[in-house]
């Protein structure tokens, strides 16, 4: 790689998932530095908290040492991305559905971040089926998750599981 390209990956990672790491790994690969932007989540009532979110994906991204950054935001992804240099927002694609979205999505962020492209990347088939919501559905009644999170988030998710009385 001879510049420095920062990529972004907002989520609101909750919890963050094998498919998340898995799209973390590839985007390594691809640019030098990957910021994980874990949205406040305004609009979306997530099951843990902002700082337990963070704190999460940062145990997750631990192993690709400092070419990742997990880092908050609220408000505007683009004001988020410009502040940060990125020159390129990742977005994960499980499967043809979320295509429509996230495709409506890029084109709203090109409009108002120009110089940044966005970058679709798919996890392992392994993981295409996975999201957080089925992830915290599965914990929240009982089953097992851990073929679907790191051993730590499914340590946290059996702790938000105990705290909540449901197990």
């Amino acid at each position: 790689m001879t510049s420095q390209v920062i990529a972004v990956y907002p989520g609101t990672f909750d919890p963050m998932t094998l498919g998340h790491e898995d799209v973390v790994r590839r985007a390594t690969q691809l640019f030098s530095h990957v910021i994980v932007a874990v949205a406040a989540g305004h609009h979306k009532k997530a099951l843990f908290s902002l700082a337990e979110r963070i704190e999460m994906a940062r145990n997750v991204v631990e192993p690709f040492g400092d070419r990742v950054t997990v880092e908050s935001f609220s408000g505007l992804l683009r004001d988020f991305v410009v502040a940060r240099g990125g020159k390129a927002m990742v977005r994960g694609l499980r499967a043809v559905t979320d295509f429509d979205y996230e495709f409506q999505l890029a084109g709203m962020n090109r409009s108002l971040m120009p110089e940044v492209e966005t970058v679709f990347l798919t996890p392992s088939d392994k993981y295409q089926f996975i999201s957080s919501t089925f992830v915290r559905e599965i914990a929240m009644l009982g089953g097992e998750v851990d073929k679907f999170v790191s051993p730590h988030v499914q340590e946290r998710l059996a702790d938000k599981v105990r705290s909540q009385g449901r197990e």
